[in-house]
């Protein structure tokens, strides 16, 4: 185990571990540290935390140290800067009529460089607009092209739920969401209602989807034929989070619906008693009304004895057959009389006459 405290470079993002180097840290501080990218600032998530020494991606860095005033101040001017810088790369996007949307503008920390973040469908030649920007700034120009679901963590917003986004607020990593997780839910499978602001599948299905998944095993199917203390009925809805299920009985020609626990219903067993019935009215029945059905097989006809074909020498597909003569039909050799001739060859000179 290692004591590390945690940071995170943007609010929702996921956190990064990092050394004390003897530091002592507050919740919500403004540190410096030392990343790929240089030097860079981050805000304290955890002051203090024991994470195992798997988890940690070596060598551990240190925080280099607690922002300062000035380092604030230079914080300060870079977020004041990024409305600008905003508009200005918007005017050249739309002069140069370029298929992308613009979503986010971060300078980095010394100042050196700054990086565009947007979204099109396809890939887009931007070379001629990394220069426009370059001689408007002087500074390092980085075109980054992000995914639909990037654009709604970056931009945020409110969520059907009526709270922030979980990928801009609770949620440092994309989770894996699949169809599955709503169906195993019952939630209505209408995209409108199980999509979230970024079109596709919301993201706080993954939350319970284990709890979900251990109680569609304990619990019957729509539509399913079970057995409760009051007879046999029909499942009509589950209720996972309760337990609960609502049958459907018909009892004295009316129709009732009931919520049993989901341990008090069982699966009901088919009723086999009229395919038994049916066996014993074919097993009881007179054998001279079965012969009928017996003769009127096909039978196949008589095509005669079959003749014994010799057995085969050496494992071969075929029998063996002569070789045939020279001139007496066949494949042609070299020996035939006709052989150059048919090959391009001189032909052969008639007999000397004596």
């Amino acid at each position: 185990m290692a004591e590390v405290v945690v940071v995170t470079f943007k609010k929702g993002s996921k956190p990064y571990y990092f050394g004390k180097g003897g530091l002592t840290f507050e919740k919500g501080q403004g540190v410096v540290v030392e990343t790929s990218k240089g030097l860079e600032y981050a805000r304290v998530a955890d002051p203090s935390r024991e994470v195992p020494d798997e988890e940690i991606v070596q060598p551990l860095k240190n925080v280099i140290r607690i922002a300062t005033e000035r380092d604030e101040a230079a914080r300060a001017a870079q977020e004041e800067r990024r409305g600008e810088a905003m508009r200005i790369c918007k005017e050249k996007i739309a002069a140069r009529g370029l298929p992308m949307k613009l979503i986010d503008c971060e300078f980095s920390f010394d100042g050196g460089k700054v990086v565009f973040s947007f979204t099109s469908e396809g890939r887009v030649d931007f070379r001629d607009l990394v220069r426009d920007l370059a001689s408007v700034f002087h500074i390092r120009i980085e075109l980054r092209q992000v995914g639909i679901r990037d654009e709604a963590r970056l931009l945020g917003g409110i969520a059907p739920c009526g709270r922030e986004v979980c990928c801009a607020g609770c949620m440092p990593e994309f989770r894996k969401v699949s169809i599955k997780m709503a169906k195993n839910q019952g939630l209505s499978l209408n995209p409108g209602k199980i999509s979230g602001l970024c079109g596709r599948l919301m993201c706080c299905l993954a939350y319970e989807d284990e709890y979900y998944a251990d109680a569609c095993k304990k619990v019957p199917k729509l539509g399913a034929t079970v057995a409760t203390p009051e007879g046999k009925g029909q499942v009509v809805s589950v209720n996972m989070l309760k337990m609960e299920v609502r049958v459907k009985i018909e009892k004295d020609g009316a129709l009732l619906y009931r919520d049993f626990a989901a341990e008090d219903v069982s699966r009901a067993e088919p009723d086999r008693g009229e395919p038994v019935r049916r066996e014993q009215e074919e097993t009881d029945a007179p054998e001279a009304a079965q012969q009928p059905a017996r003769a009127e097989k096909r039978e196949r006809p008589d095509r005669g004895e079959k003749r014994e074909r010799p057995p085969r020498e050496h494992g071969g597909d075929k029998r063996p057959r002569p070789a045939p003569k020279n001139g007496e039909g066949g494949a042609r050799t070299k020996q035939h009389p006709d052989f150059r001739t048919r090959r391009g060859g001189r032909k052969p000179q008639p007999p000397e006459k004596n």
